[in-house]
C-alpha cells in the first residue's frame, strides 16, 4: 500500500524553434504564480533549467516554426518525448513572422544576405519555406497569440492538469 500522500508532479518541457523567444518570455510573465505551479510540475528542458535534452514528459510546449532541417529534427525528437504537445504562438501554428520569407527563393536570399550561399556543414540546411509544426508532427492543442498572454499559459496548464480540454475565452487570445 502506498502511504505517500505526495501528489504526482507533471513533467513539463519547452522548446523554441524559429521564432523570437517571445512566447517563452510571456510564459515567464506568470510571475509569482510560478511558485505555486512548481508545487504541481517539474520542469524538464525549459528556460528555467539548464537541461539540454528532453526526457519523457507529460506536457510539451513548443514555440517557433520550422526554418531548417535542425528545427525538424528537434521537433520530431520533442514530439516523441511528449504525451501532450502544445503548439504555442503564431510561429508554431502558422509559421508566423519567419514565414514572411516564404515568397522568396532561399538560394537568392542567401546570396543577397551573405554574398554567396554558405557551404558549411555546421550550418543547418534551410527549408525552402518556413512551415508550421502541425505539417510535420501531430499536435494536441494550440495556444494562439503573438505571444499568448501569461494568463493563457496559466489557463492552459490548469485545464490540462485538471484533465479538462483547454478552453481559452476570447480575452486570452491576442496578437500584440
Amino acid at each position: 500500500m502506498n502511504t505517500d500522500s505526495t501528489p504526482r508532479k507533471w513533467r513539463v518541457a519547452t522548446v523554441s524553434l524559429a521564432g523570437c523567444f517571445g512566447c517563452h518570455m510571456s510564459f515567464l510573465d506568470i510571475d509569482e504564480r510560478l511558485f505555486g505551479l512548481i508545487e504541481h510540475i517539474t520542469f524538464d528542458r525549459s528556460p528555467l533549467t539548464d537541461i539540454k535534452t528532453v526526457g519523457p514528459c507529460d506536457i510539451g510546449l513548443i514555440e517557433g516554426g520550422l526554418c531548417n532541417a535542425e528545427n525538424v529534427e528537434v521537433l520530431r525528437a520533442f514530439r516523441d518525448q511528449c504525451r501532450v504537445l502544445v503548439a504555442v504562438g503564431a510561429c508554431a501554428i502558422t509559421g508566423g513572422l519567419p514565414a514572411l520569407r516564404n515568397h522568396l527563393d532561399v538560394g537568392e536570399m542567401m546570396k543577397a544576405v551573405y554574398g554567396e550561399v554558405p557551404n558549411d556543414p555546421e550550418l543547418p540546411l534551410p527549408l525552402n519555406r518556413v512551415r508550421p509544426i502541425h505539417e510535420v508532427v501531430q499536435i494536441d492543442h494550440a495556444l494562439p497569440g503573438c505571444p499568448p498572454p501569461a494568463d493563457a499559459f496559466w489557463q492552459l496548464l490548469q485545464d490540462l492538469m485538471a484533465g479538462r480540454e483547454p478552453k481559452l475565452h476570447k480575452g486570452l487570445i491576442r496578437y500584440d
